[in-house]
């Protein structure tokens, strides 16, 4: 019997404490990138975040096409220590490792709304459908490029469920000026 042979067991009971106690003893050099990914999602599950991103570096070193060691490396750094660029780049490599991952292309528009990169946020809505958060970022990267927005800005504004989120892309980019009069409601 191997030393993980236990781990689903400790996982099904959510016996985290023990299931970091194995994976710590099997994450020696060379161990796989699961064993590594396992541990970082189990000290995620105890709420010790700050403490995964070893772990999942060395999941992608282990193996670099380790699709959810990636998205979750991007992840942590996008949401829990604030490294927008390195969040990218680690969006970034889901997409190009081929995963047909809407919230890696989703996670990725934000981001680079974000840091200002307007043709790869176009990039990145390109890859998802017009909803309530995407329209208002068309919207908003078209303006932002000069290209004219007034079809996305009459969309936003004829749904009343966009409106705060259309009033709050008009404002980003208003350069002085909003519309004052908003469709009526149907």
């Amino acid at each position: 019997m191997t030393m993980l042979a236990q781990l689903p067991r400790l996982l099904a009971r959510q016996d985290w404490t023990g299931a970091e106690a194995l994976l710590r003893k099997a994450a020696v050099k060379g161990a796989s990138a699961p064993v590594f990914y396992n541990l970082a999602k189990v000290l995620e599950m105890q709420g010790k975040g700050r403490e995964m991103a070893p772990w999942l570096e060395k999941a992608v070193a282990a193996d670099p096409r380790h699709v959810n060691a990636w998205f979750e490396l991007g992840r942590l750094r996008m949401d829990v220590v604030e490294d927008l660029p390195g969040a990218e780049a680690a969006f970034a490599k889901v997409v190009a490792l081929g995963a047909d991952d809407a919230d890696a292309w989703r996670n990725l528009a934000r981001l680079r709304l974000r840091m200002a990169d307007w043709r790869g946020c176009a990039a990145a809505l390109a890859h998802l459908p017009e909803d309530r958060e995407t329209l208002p970022m068309s919207y908003r990267v078209a303006c932002e490029r000069g290209e004219d927005a007034k079809e996305l800005r009459a969309r936003m504004l004829a749904d009343p469920t966009l409106r705060p989120a259309a009033l709050k892309a008009l404002t980003r980019v208003a350069k002085g000026t909003l519309p004052l009069r908003l469709p009526q409601a149907r």
